[in-house]
């Protein structure tokens, strides 16, 4: 069994133990779940209490999870993003595709032997040869992560990691990466420019998913709403005056002006009958209007 498939299998056990102390399993199925745990364990020759395969096994600080979810989002972004063209992208020759894919290998063999700062400088060209490849991506941010873990003040993982992140279209988290990094060094201009265009990707998502929504059309209820706090409780209706210099009131009726609300309400049998009522001087109260539910509900 090779030592990759060991390492996901370490990282599923890790997963479900987390699942227990967590609570997310149910105290019901905690012990069948640790049955499991430990057959899958001895299926695969994996002991997560055995601190010599802990310490080659474990990927932390990364998790299954956040793996997981570097891919979902992966996945998402590139199957919103797609688009018909008319004309084929520009495909990487296999050429470059091999020579991407050693160094990626190079990458590996360098992690394993911890020259974190070599295997990160052979990750940067495989993805300089192959930029489409998310995988080359994935694998920086996970050998980053494991740099930070075992240097927390490794400037350059921070950078690496951040721009992975980046290219995966996670902007936030490679936001949050570069502003980790200028806490170690504030004048490095990598990180900084690295900050800024993580926040103007940010700024500019935030934009094209804002949707404006117009506040709704004003109806007689709320009209007679206002008209009640202006000298309309005692049964007639307030003096002209009053209304016309209401700025509420005004802003009220240029609304239903402006988006074809007036022709609409005259329109309606309830409006139309009131409206007769004060051609022939019966000027209705605002309890004759309260109490219509037509004209509330409007």
């Amino acid at each position: 069994m090779s030592e990759k498939q060991q390492r996901l299998v370490y990282s599923i056990i890790e997963f479900l133990n987390q699942s227990i102390d967590d609570g997310t399993v149910k105290a019901d199925d905690k012990e069948s779940l640790e049955v499991a745990i430990q057959c899958i364990g001895e299926a695969f020759n994996v002991d997560p209490s055995n601190k010599g395969q802990a310490d080659k096994l474990s990927v932390k600080p990364a998790t299954l999870q956040s793996i997981f979810d570097v891919f979902i989002k992966t996945r998402d972004k590139v199957a919103s993003n797609a688009q018909p063209t008319t004309s084929s992208p520009k495909s990487v020759s296999a050429e470059h595709r091999a020579q991407a894919d050693k160094l990626k290998q190079s990458g590996n063999a360098l992690m394993s032997s911890k020259k974190y700062d070599e295997a990160i400088d052979a990750y940067t060209q495989a993805i300089a040869l192959d930029p489409k490849n998310p995988g080359d991506h994935l694998s920086a941010i996970g050998d980053a992560e494991q740099a930070i873990s075992v240097d927390p003040k490794f400037v350059k993982a921070y950078h690496r990691l951040g721009h992975a992140q980046y290219s995966l279209s996670d902007f936030e988290a490679s936001a949050s990466t570069f502003e980790r990094g200028l806490k170690l060094e504030p004048t490095n201009a990598g990180l900084k420019s690295g900050l800024q265009n993580a926040q103007a990707r940010l700024t500019a998502d935030e934009d094209s998913t804002a949707t404006a929504t117009p506040p709704p059309a004003p109806g007689l209820g709320s009209m007679a709403d206002m008209l009640r706090g202006m000298g309309g409780t005692s049964g007639g209706m307030p003096d002209i005056a009053s209304m016309m210099n209401n700025p509420q009131l005004m802003a009220m009726a240029q609304q239903l002006a402006g988006n074809g609300g007036l022709a609409n309400l005259m329109q309606n049998p309830a409006v139309a009958n009131m409206m007769n009522q004060v051609q022939s001087g019966n000027m209705p109260s605002m309890e004759d209007i309260m109490s219509d539910p037509s004209l509330r509900e409007l």
